[in-house]
């Protein structure tokens, strides 16, 4: 899987997305789009793939290490699935 935060504008200001790619076969894992870059994103983001994913031993999960990447929490979740 990979993931990174996207910035973006439109009429009602900007917006950011947060997807999870399977690099495999181009599924959308899961997806969150806020108004605010944070870690609330992130984790809604990781509780929806996780959720949808239930067995993930052996997943490679690839970011490009932005500071929602780094942030413990981040790291931590990751960890409790192995």
């Amino acid at each position: 899987w990979t993931t990174d935060v996207t910035e973006f504008s439109g009429p009602f200001g900007k917006a950011y997305l947060s997807p999870i790619l399977d690099m495999f076969n181009g599924e959308v894992i899961a997806w969150d789009l806020s108004t605010s870059a944070n870690n609330q994103q992130i984790k809604k983001m990781l509780q929806r793939a996780f959720w949808k994913h239930k067995n993930l031993e052996g997943l490679i999960f690839h970011s490009d290490q932005g500071w929602q990447y780094q942030h413990k929490q981040f790291s931590e979740k990751l960890k409790q699935k192995g």
